[in-house]
């Protein structure tokens, strides 16, 4: 995978570099978090969000996408780390990304097409909520062991930033663009709370940025099977995590830029990411919805801006920790309070009352799903009912239009599709023993889709075979035609009308 030049030709610098330090900015409260989630190192998630940032910016199949650090690993991770230490945990992180590389490799990312608008709808509204709630633990002190919410004269502070971070972001680019708004925000709610020296919650407070490079280092870890056995159920789960919530966000982002990106070179390069990643310390990552939407809606459309956030990033730890350390959480909460609020699909509560049923079904349990357990548990649901609501659909949707010609031959002219799920309701459209001895299956609006419509074809035949019948197939495919080598019955050819089209997959 070779960078392309042509992909910084005609590109708004000012726009991208702004946007990159505003995602920057972000990443930092973010990586802190959930490395102390997987409890590691914030430098462990800070390298993370670096490496991963970086390598998917530069190689990436969407730009302007953002990766890093995510909650939705983070929380696998723990029970790895609290078993077996932190080694285990980056050598499950390279196996992970291998898996991902060769997922891409094999070109599996188009899979993602398999998942209905509906899945979509509710995967986002969840991780609205997600990003949502993620932020009220900022309202939330320590006391004496006990967390308790924050009252009086710190809760009024917390909340006074926090919505005038919020004001800037939603005012701002109706006045001027030059600058965008998240940063903005971030900027002028800093200096407020430095300059009045406000006693409000920082970044410093979670923990210390401060750090050098990473270094290059292979896992303490036996390299044997009995590792592999340990660390294989964590690499595959992470690396299905890590890749829905790639493309999915991917295809999010896409829709708002009205553009393509292309899953697996996304996919290989997550991989790549995530490889390197557990080589130099990192806990490993991959797309972040949240900042990816900061991203996008700071006007980031290239590379550069998420080869910029990546670089301010290490910039912070290495130079930078005095001062990122002082920024006042409650800017970066107003931040996520309008990602949040730009993330959720209004839209859906509007139309849930006039979409199907099993549509608002898949929604609602979706985004429901996707706060009580994960991503990839709604997004794998809400795709298996998406395919059994369709299924269903479609078994009830096979008919006959019956007629006896003056020949007294019986015509069933079939429409809609034979697969596994309409073979019941195919065969009660039949009456061999009342039907006369030459009958007519006439398929040129229906289409025989898999291998249980051929085993039922070849059972229908069979049943009139016994009484002494005839039957004879129209307008069934060549291929279709091949497979029914059990049929007892005619197949009339029509070069010129017969449809052509595979059993069991498609070109």
């Amino acid at each position: 995978m070779l960078l392309n030049l042509n992909n910084f030709k005609n590109i708004e610098y000012k726009t991208e570099i702004l946007s990159g330090l505003t995602v920057a900015l972000a990443l930092v409260p973010e990586a802190v978090a959930f490395a102390l989630i997987a409890q590691v190192s914030p430098l462990v998630g800070l390298y993370a969000a670096f490496i991963v940032c970086l390598i998917t910016s530069v190689f990436g199949g969407r730009p302007g996408m953002i990766s890093g650090a995510t909650g939705a690993l983070a929380v696998v991770m723990v029970s790895l780390v609290v078993s077996h230490g932190v080694q285990y945990l980056f050598a499950a992180i390279i196996l992970m990304g291998m898996i991902q590389i060769l997922f891409g490799l094999l070109r599996f990312g188009k899979f993602i097409r398999l998942v209905p608008t509906p899945v979509i709808y509710g995967f986002v509204n969840g991780l609205a909520i997600v990003i949502f709630l993620a932020q009220l633990p900022q309202f939330k002190t320590e006391v004496a062991g006990q967390v308790q919410w924050i009252t009086g004269v710190p809760l009024f502070i917390m909340m006074g930033l926090t919505f005038l971070t919020m004001a800037i972001i939603y005012i701002l680019p109706k006045i001027s663009k030059a600058i965008p708004g998240p940063l903005a925000g971030i900027l002028v709610t800093s200096l407020i709370a430095i300059l009045f020296d406000l006693d409000t919650k920082t970044v410093g407070d979670l923990a210390s940025i401060k750090g050098g490079l990473p270094q290059f280092n292979i896992p303490d870890v036996p390299w044997d099977l009995e590792m592999l056995k340990v660390i294989l159920p964590y690499s595959l789960i992470l690396a299905g995590i890590g890749l829905i919530e790639s493309l999915l966000t991917l295809t999010l982002i896409d829709e708002m830029t009205e553009t393509r990106g292309r899953g697996n070179k996304e996919s290989v390069a997550q991989g790549a990411a995530n490889v390197v990643t557990g080589f130099f310390g990192g806990m490993g990552g991959c797309a972040m919805i949240g900042q990816s939407i900061i991203n996008v809606s700071s006007g980031g459309r290239s590379r550069l801006s998420g080869i910029v956030a990546s670089l301010g990033l290490i910039s912070f730890i290495l130079v930078g920790s005095s001062l990122i350390e002082q920024i006042p959480m409650a800017a970066l909460v107003g931040v996520m309070f309008m990602v949040s609020i730009g993330t959720f699909e209004w839209t859906t509560l509007n139309i849930l009352h006039r979409i199907p049923k099993s549509d608002a079904i898949i929604i609602i349990g979706v985004t429901i799903l996707t706060l009580v357990f994960d991503l990839a548990i709604a997004v794998l649901a809400g795709v298996i009912l998406a395919a059994l609501v369709f299924a269903w659909d479609n078994a009830v949707r096979i008919r006959a239009r019956k007629h006896t010609d003056e020949k007294g031959v019986k015509h069933y002219e079939m429409y809609g599709p034979l697969f596994f799920a309409s073979i019941a309701n195919f065969h009660s459209k039949f009456d061999p023993k009342g039907d006369p001895k030459d009958i007519i299956v006439d398929f040129k609006e229906s289409r025989v889709a898999d291998q249980s419509a051929i085993e039922a074809l070849n059972y229908l035949t069979e049943r009139y075979a016994k009484l002494g019948k005839r039957v004879c197939l129209r307008h069934v495919s060549p291929e279709c035609a091949d497979l029914l080598g059990k049929a007892r019955a005619v197949v009339e050819y029509d070069k010129d009308h017969d449809p052509h089209y595979h059993v069991l997959m498609d070109d």
